[in-house]
């Protein structure tokens, strides 16, 4: 006889970038078949990835989160992502203004800017401390040969010629490639000819990056196991970095996205922050026959 769990859940989204959150309980054992199943647009709830909220394992901490892609994979980080589980824990009525949440890539330290109420139409701002880029190839990892960090315009070969490609870590490897126009670039083929690259053993996001002024770039995201996106936190976040690295930015840069803006600051040999909203769509339970 089939078994249908009962699973509670909420949907949130970052900017464009939505995801479904629950805690661990109740969960199946495949995670990965699991994030498969719910985020099916058709025949799940649909969302870019899943958000497993679990206990803290330092005491010091709020909460630890995973981060599923759509397609089953694990991420080590997701900037949106981190948003929305702030959101999430902030909806349960919790009154602090900073949040400490244990990632694969590290505790994230979240700020708490300003706050919709109430919970029903909860949107949060939240400035997160993304921490320092990594920027040496064997650490993203990126196949750069003898190439020194920082990878800056390394000639990456694709079916559609050498693309000059920007290659950094924000926990999860991301390459940043620099176009005039958007319609002009297949930048969709590129993505997903890029993302599974190998020169990216662990796969890449890619970034589209047309530079509006020293203080303003548009950017196209194209994520690792998921496809194209509205937004994403940690590709912005890459673009920037990459923006600054190559000299054609300011270190504190709006970063403009299909689903509105976010902010991204660098600070000479400080950590990265990344500014913006997360809101809250749904709640409710999903039945689960895994």
């Amino acid at each position: 006889m089939l078994k249908i769990k009962t699973i509670a859940i909420a949907k949130f989204h970052g900017l464009g970038n939505d995801f479904i959150v629950t805690d661990g309980h109740g969960l199946p054992s495949d995670l990965a078949e699991f994030a498969r199943a719910i985020t099916d647009r058709h025949t799940g709830i649909g969302a870019d990835g899943l958000l497993v909220l679990l206990k803290a394992r330092n005491e010091r901490n709020h909460a630890r989160v995973r981060f599923f892609n759509a397609d089953g994979s694990e991420a080590e980080m997701s900037g949106n992502g981190i948003r929305c589980a702030g959101a999430a824990l902030m909806s349960e009525k919790r009154s602090r203004r900073v949040l400490r949440i244990e990632t694969s890539a590290g505790v994230k330290v979240l700020e708490v800017v300003s706050s919709k109420l109430p919970a029903k139409k909860g949107e949060w701002t939240f400035r997160v401390n993304m921490g320092k880029p990594i920027l040496e190839p064997e650490r993203v990892p990126f196949k750069a040969g003898r190439n020194s960090a920082p990878a800056i315009a390394y000639p990456l070969r694709t079916r559609q010629g050498i693309v000059a490609a920007t290659v950094t870590s924000m926990g999860n490897p991301h390459c940043s490639i620099f176009i005039s126009d958007f319609s002009a670039t297949p930048w969709q083929t590129l993505g997903q000819e890029i993302e599974c690259s190998p020169l990216f053993p662990n796969r890449t996001n890619v970034e589209f990056v047309r530079v509006i002024s020293r203080s303003e770039i548009e950017v196209r995201y194209w994520e690792r196991g998921v496809g194209e996106t509205m937004s994403s936190g940690t590709g912005s976040c890459g673009a920037v970095v990459a923006s600054i690295l190559n000299g054609l930015t300011r270190r504190t840069v709006k970063v403009r996205t299909l689903a509105g803006k976010l902010e991204v600051s660098w600070p000479e040999d400080g950590d990265v922050l990344l500014t913006g909203p997360a809101r809250i769509i749904a709640c409710g339970n999903y039945y689960s026959d895994l």
